[in-house]
């Protein structure tokens, strides 16, 4: 079973956050700059106190008639974040993520979080696993 450790390895540990008083605009800037659809929220002192989404955004400015200028990111963030660690499986993040209806993921060690995973890095990585699997079961057959 594919763990989390073997998708960063080939996707990368790259982690982009915001401060919770940072505004909701520029939270939406670094989102469309970086063609990502969330960012990990950290304070001060690099600890994760949020995420926040593009899905945020629509639903907690946009639909509200809120500007996004004035917002703060910690007033449309979600705070009770769940993360996964490097050693959990692929499968078992997708089960989480299908249950509690999210699109990304934090991944955390020590404390401190390494990357961010999206439920399309995972999708990819079945994908990828199953490609294999049958690879290896066509060479069987035939051999």
């Amino acid at each position: 079973m594919k763990l989390v450790k073997h998708l960063l390895d080939a996707k990368g540990r790259n982690v982009i956050s915001i401060s919770p008083a940072a505004s909701v605009f520029d939270a939406i800037k670094i989102m469309a700059d970086e063609s990502i659809g969330s960012l990990v929220v950290m304070d001060e002192h690099d600890k994760l106190v949020g995420i926040v989404t593009e899905r945020d955004y629509a639903r907690k400015v946009i639909v509200k008639g809120r500007s996004s200028h004035d917002t703060p990111v910690e007033e449309i963030m979600t705070a009770d974040v769940m993360t996964a660690s490097s050693e959990h499986t692929v499968k078992s993040c997708m089960e989480l993520m299908t249950e509690k209806k999210l699109r990304h993921l934090p991944v955390v060690e020590n404390g401190q979080v390494i990357a961010m995973v999206s439920i399309g890095d995972l999708v990819q990585a079945i994908i990828a696993d199953q490609q294999k699997e049958i690879e290896h079961l066509e060479h069987y057959i035939s051999s």
